[in-house]
């Protein structure tokens, strides 16, 4: 019996169309840590903006900050029943596949300016 390895490409591709097709806020919860309180994640979402558009990291390392904390602020805004803005641009981002450092960039600024008001606890 000869063993062909499998290719990951279509798994990988079911499973994306499975997490959009179930929604991002709950496939984020369901397959992530437990979200944090919103605030935290607010926060947290303007650190990683601020690193993206201070270059403070390689170009991987920066899409890949800014994702988890989209995933994270997604995750939250669900858990605090909050709609607004700021949720619907995480959820975006969240549910988005390919990041380039130009979508990153946008993602970021649209981030700072939309917290720049104080956030509830």
């Amino acid at each position: 019996m000869v063993h062909t390895p499998m290719r990951l490409g279509p798994v990988v591709g079911i499973a994306a169309g499975l997490m959009l097709t179930v929604g991002v806020a709950r496939a984020a919860v369901m397959g992530g840590a437990k979200s944090l309180p919103y605030a935290e994640a607010v926060a947290k979402s303007r650190v990683a903006s601020q690193a993206v558009l201070g270059r403070t990291g390689t170009e991987h390392c920066l899409i890949g900050k800014l994702t988890n904390a989209m995933l994270g602020l997604s995750a939250s805004c669900e858990s605090a029943g909050e709609r607004n803005p700021l949720c619907a641009t995480a959820d975006k981002a969240a549910a988005t596949t390919r990041w380039t450092m130009a979508f990153t960039d946008a993602t970021a600024r649209e981030v700072l300016h939309l917290s720049a008001a104080p956030v509830r606890p």
